[in-house]
């Protein structure tokens, strides 16, 4: 039986034995707001009244609103928990005795190869692809670095390990994720690498923002940015970019947080060390100015009060054709919807998330800011929708509400 936000807000809350009012001071959100949500008179609210439900009551975004963790898609061909099963591999460990490598593993030259692939087919959306060839990837990686313990063969491992982190995340499994990103550094140290340890921490930072651990989240990500500073003159791209990366990690906890202004300093920072550094990628991820003035759409977005037209002014600043990663493209155009919602343009909004469905209708299902968005417009719609009801109902989306 599906229940609605308002059934699971009234349930979560009374598990925890708070009250109403008690809910609204955790979570900044009105008493009114909680009342009409448990009584059904609102179905739906905006995604940083979610959010801030969501960290009060001690629970996922995702579960909050009734996202499922797993899609069919990648649960059908066992993908994820094979993926669960080659991150949490109990013969990784020390002390435990494993079965011997049944097949040669690859060569460095082929080893490289496949992490390249894997990693684009992730920023290219292919999540089934991925979750179905990333279990053998990280077996062959471990047994690899056991045959051939080289830096370069480390490094990759750790890459791979990041791509794991970050599908069981979008997934809707930052535990997993977490294993995944220790792993992930434990591997950087192995390769000796402190730009690959920053890139870690970066994601690590992901995880913890995604877990609700916003002020952790914050903090690691700033520490590795101060520690990873270059200097100005003579810094590399691949320095710039870590670093640059560190502080987009930081800022997004700190807009949540409400610390807009802390928010906006660390994106400045971020542009500055982008414009240095020129278009570039480090370690698989993008980096750019193009790239960084996108994140001021989000965090303009992000905290108790939005600021949706401050979001849409950021956006006028951003080159669409100039964001080089199909996924970092999708993601930027749910803000712009999200911000075009919520200054009264529905039809603006639905063409974008449309849009974005048709380009990435795997990576769409597992984002709960669309899927947030869709509800709170179903149940602001004047009169029947086909078009949103059907987008609905792809996004797994309660159509009653």
């Amino acid at each position: 039986m599906n229940t609605s936000i308002g059934d699971r807000i009234r349930a979560l809350r009374e598990f925890r034995d708070i009250t109403q009012g008690e809910l609204a001071r955790r979570s900044g959100v009105s008493v009114d707001t909680i009342r009409k949500l448990e009584q059904g008179v609102r179905e739906s609210a905006r995604i940083n009244t979610l959010r801030g439900l969501a960290r009060a009551l001690d629970v996922q975004l995702e579960r909050l609103v009734g996202q499922p963790t797993v899609t069919q898609q990648l649960t059908d061909g066992g993908g994820l928990l094979a993926l669960r099963d080659a991150v949490q591999d109990p013969g990784s460990l020390p002390g435990v005795l494993s079965e011997e490598d049944l097949e040669d593993p690859p060569g460095p030259a082929e080893w490289a190869r496949q992490v390249r692939a894997a990693t684009e087919t992730y920023w290219a959306g292919g999540y089934s692809d991925l979750a179905s060839t990333l279990p053998g990837l990280l077996r062959d990686g471990r047994a690899a670095v056991r045959q051939h313990d080289t830096e370069a063969m480390w490094r990759d491992l750790a890459l791979v390990y990041q791509l794991a982190a970050s599908l069981s995340t979008q997934s809707g499994h930052p535990d997993w994720a977490y294993t995944a990103v220790e792993k992930q550094l434990a591997a950087a140290a192995r390769a000796s690498d402190p730009l690959l340890e920053g890139m870690g921490v970066s994601t690590l930072s992901w995880v913890l923002l995604r877990q609700g651990r916003w002020e952790e989240a914050r903090t690691i990500a700033e520490r590795k940015a101060d520690a990873l500073e270059p200097r100005r003159r003579g810094a590399t791209a691949g320095e710039l970019a870590v670093y640059g990366n560190l502080l987009i990690a930081a800022a997004t906890p700190a807009a949540r947080a409400d610390q807009h202004d802390d928010a906006l300093h660390l994106l400045t920072l971020a542009e500055g060390a982008a414009a240095q550094a020129g278009p570039t990628t480090a370690y698989g991820t993008a980096f750019s100015v193009t790239d960084v003035r996108t994140q001021r759409v989000n965090i303009a977005l992000a905290g108790t009060e939005g600021r949706p037209d401050v979001a849409l002014d950021a956006a006028a600043e951003v080159n669409l054709g100039s964001i080089s990663r199909p996924v970092h493209s999708a993601s930027y155009r749910v803000d712009v919807a999200q911000a075009r919602y919520q200054t009264g343009d529905n039809a603006g909004a639905l063409q974008l998330l449309l849009e974005v469905e048709a380009d990435q209708p795997e990576w769409i299902k597992f984002q709960a800011g669309a899927a947030a968005t869709v509800r709170e417009m179903l149940e602001a719609e004047r009169r029947r929708n086909s078009s949103l009801r059907g987008l609905a109902a792809r996004l797994g989306v309660d159509p009653a509400l």
